[in-house]
Order: structure tokens, then sequence, then C-alpha cells
């Protein structure tokens, strides 16, 4: 079995990987000072030339660029080639502003498929699995970006989508799946799923799940890996940097290991901005070195993680990532605490209940509510009323213990928390109804 799908790259030496890293960003530069005319405004504003540019060691010196930039340069004004040389787009799935489009040339694609197929093998994909991916397709980039990816390692694809459970149930029993590639929140829906149905773990063929495009934590990884009897592996990507597949988890399981050929990453404080050293907690900034159509220089990504260079037992050399802590843009100031809905997820598990639940944030009399409904599995629901209130006291006073703040616990029957098959919808914020 291969360990890596490209060792070269993925074993390579630091002084190596940052000549190449310098020369692949040098030449970007260039190419998106004469093609983006948006960037290189942002540059004049800036007092940089791309000849100011020689290496990595000069990367500071770029401006950066949010995603306001990509609402207000929608749909054309961050193009870097002809549409004529371009096959696809993507799309965020964002519910403020205007929508993120991001553009492919067709080797745009080759080179985020290949980064796809390094995240499968890595989990011990070979082209004897038959790898299930229920990501959504169409203009969110998780089903297009680990099918291709799939389809490059030569396993049989099942390219389902998202939804229609007892369907994904039907083809991963039948068909032998052995990877399945999805949301986190999906596979605990579907691991709750096969329960209900009477399946074991030991009944299915999974050996390996690839899970990104939501925030989940070291318990609700232990929880899917139980009720599916499987390895469960952290995937990483943007739209705005090409998608899933800028960062992914090999068998030590402790970080995801970052494209570096592809993606040069930073680590900034998000109030100034200054880069901060490999070990420290910051915002993740990423530069797109071998992008064509949609090439993005210190892209703030506003999650919250930590870089390091530990050498890793895997033999990799990329260097990794945490998984986000947070977002700076989703994290939530509740009576003047900084809250993160990882925190609350992290509390729930840990005192052994499910991984479904919603957290409701409200202002009554200027004042910031915190509630927090958490879904009771069957075993525990059939506990008498009076046990539910004392268990809904003693998880308020473990989330106080992690936060700080008290909220108000609600302990709700089982399956009343509506199930996401794309994204979990887990923070519902009402006090922007009333600014």
């Amino acid at each position: 079995m291969n360990r890596y799908w490209n060792e070269k790259i993925e074993t390579m030496e630091l002084s190596e990987m940052r000549a190449l890293q310098s020369e692949r960003l040098v030449k970007q530069v260039k190419h998106v000072c004469e093609n983006v005319p948006y960037y290189k405004d942002l540059m004049d504003k800036k007092g940089v030339k791309p000849e100011d540019i020689k290496g990595i060691e000069d990367l500071h010196k770029l401006p950066f660029i949010t995603k306001d930039d990509l609402r207000e340069a929608y749909p054309y004004g961050m193009l870097a080639k002809p549409l004529s040389e371009c096959v696809r787009i993507q799309s965020t799935s964002g519910t403020t502003g205007k929508r993120v489009v991001a553009f492919y040339t067709q080797h745009d694609i080759d080179l985020w498929e290949d980064c796809c197929a390094r995240a499968i093998v890595a989990v011990g994909g070979t082209n004897e699995d038959v790898c299930q991916v229920c990501y959504g397709y169409g203009l969110f980039t998780g089903g297009p970006g680990l099918n291709g990816g799939s389809h490059k390692v030569g396993c049989l694809t099942l390219p389902m989508s998202s939804g229609n459970t007892d369907r994904q149930i039907q083809f991963m029993m039948d068909l032998g799946a052995t990877i399945l590639c999805c949301t986190p929140s999906y596979a605990a829906y579907i691991g709750e799923s096969l329960k209900e149905k009477g399946y074991r773990p030991e009944d299915n063929k999974l050996r390996a799940g690839i899970f990104g495009a939501e925030p989940w934590t070291e318990e609700m990884r232990r929880e899917i890996e139980n009720l599916l009897g499987i390895k469960a592996y952290d995937i990483y990507g943007l739209t705005e940097t090409s998608g899933p597949g800028v960062a992914f988890e090999c068998c030590e399981q402790s970080g995801m290991h970052i494209n570096e050929d592809n993606f040069i990453p930073e680590i900034i404080n998000p109030e100034t901005g200054e880069v901060l050293p490999d070990g420290e907690k910051g915002e993740l900034v990423f530069t797109s070195i071998t992008k064509e159509a949609f090439p993005l220089l210190r892209y703030r990504t506003k999650d919250i993680c930590v870089l390091s260079r530990k050498k890793c037992s895997c033999g990799r050399t990329l260097i990794k990532m945490t998984k986000p802590m947070g977002r700076s843009d989703d994290m939530m100031i509740i009576r003047g605490v900084n809250v993160f809905p990882s925190q609350i997820e992290t509390v729930l598990l840990n005192e052994g209940y499910t991984p479904n639940y919603q957290i409701i944030v409200d202002r009554q009399n200027h004042t910031d509510t915190l509630d927090i409904n958490v879904e009771l599995s069957p075993e525990q629901f059939s506990d008498t009323i009076r046990d539910i209130a004392s268990h809904e006291k003693k998880l308020a006073s473990a989330i106080t213990t992690m936060l700080g703040i008290t909220p108000k616990v609600h302990l709700v029957a089982p399956k009343t928390i509506t199930r996401s098959e794309g994204k979990a919808v887990r923070v519902i914020d009402k006090r922007k109804l009333h600014d």
C-alpha cells in the first residue's frame, strides 16, 4: 500500500519546499498584478511593486484579501484568466451579502483533485476502496473535490451527494463502502440511523471517514468512530482557495498537513495583522501559489488555529495546522465573554450527551441570554422529569465552568432538533434582529 500520493512533495525537506514556494510566489504575484486590476490597486495603496517580492521572506509586504474584497469584486473582479480558459465555477454557501464565486481552469481542477487524492491516500485509500461521497455536489466544493480525488486514486466512487439517508445506507451496505466522505454532523446522523435500523458497527465495511466543512471536536470524533466502527479523519479547505484538500489528516490524527506546494500558510494576530511564529494561536491566512484563474494572495480565512512543524510519525514533512479552534467572525461575545460553539460541544460530549444541540443567543432588557437545547438519547429520555431537571442543572454548571457565564440548558426529546445533511446550524443569534 502506498503511504503517499506524491512522496517527493509530501516528504520534501523544508529548505527545498521554501525554494519551491519562493519561485512560485514570485511568479504568482507577477501574474496577479498583470491580470487583476483590483489587486494591483490594493498593492499600489500599500506601496508594493511585484519586483519587491523576491521570495517567501517578502510575503508579509503584500496586502491582505478578505471576503469583503471578494464580494466587492463580484463576479469577475478577481478573475486572473480569460473566461475562455475557465471551465468551472464553485461558490460558497454563505448567507450574507453577495456569494463568493471562484473560477477554475482545467489545470486548477487537476491540482485540486491531486490535493484530495493525497487526503484519501493518507487515510489508507487505494484503488481497492469503495469511496462514498455524501458531501453536497453542485456549487458546494465538497462533493466535486472528493469525487475527483477518489477518481485519481482509482477508488470505486459512489457520488451520492447529501441527503436521502435510507438510500445512503442501502448503497453503503450493498456496495460495501470502505471510505465515507461527508460533514461530521451527517456522519453522526448516518451512524445513529444505522443503529436505529439494528446494524452494529461491525456490520458495515467502512474503515475510514474523511469529514470536514464544519467545526467538530475530538469528543465528536470519538462518537463517530464508535458509531461507525471507523477511524475519522479531518480535512480542511475553502472555496476561496479551491475547496477541500488544502489540508488533510494522516494516520497520526494530530492535526492536518497543509499542501504547502500549493498554499503558503501564515498565522496572524487578527487584531493587528502581525505575523506570528509557528506554535502561536491566531488567524490562518493562505496564499495560493499555483491557482491560475482565482489566485488569492494573503487571504484571511477567519479560522483560528496553530501551525506546527513538529516531526510527524507518518513521514510527511508538510506543516500541520490544528483543527480550527473557532472563527474570529463566528466567535460570539456574550456578556463580554468570548464564546466558541466548539467549547460547548466539548462539554456536552464529555458529559455523555449527543452531538445534536443548538445554541440560542438573545438579548432581553439589554442583557444577553444564552439558551442551549441538547437532545437526549432514547436511553437518557426514559429518565423522570425530576431527573431531567437535575441533569439540566449539572450540565449548566459544567458549561459555566468552561465559559465563565451561565447558560439555561434545556434537555429535549430525541429527534426534536432538526438534523443537518449539509452544514449543521449550531447557533441562532437573535440579537441581530434587535440591532
